[in-house]
């Protein structure tokens, strides 16, 4: 799964691949801005067939934590 989230951050918004991790913060270690989490979202949606709430969206804070949530999901 985190293999899936890391390449859809180094393909899809041009993350550097070195700088994805699970504990790194989306806005603070990978900058990624709110349109680009929206992106992100979408394409986890699309990527995992998964519906993602607003307020889930609020809980991502690291690639971890996506990464945990769409496993969740995926059960």
């Amino acid at each position: 799964m985190f293999e899936k989230v890391k390449e859809l951050l180094v393909e899809e918004l041009s993350v550097k691949a070195d700088d994805v991790t699970p504990s790194a913060e989306l806005v603070n270690d990978l900058g990624i801005n709110s349109l680009e989490l929206a992106d992100l979202v979408l394409l986890c949606e699309q990527n995992f067939d998964v519906e993602i709430s607003d307020d889930d969206i609020h809980t991502f804070v690291t690639v971890g934590d996506i990464v945990e949530y769409l496993s969740k999901k995926a059960q």
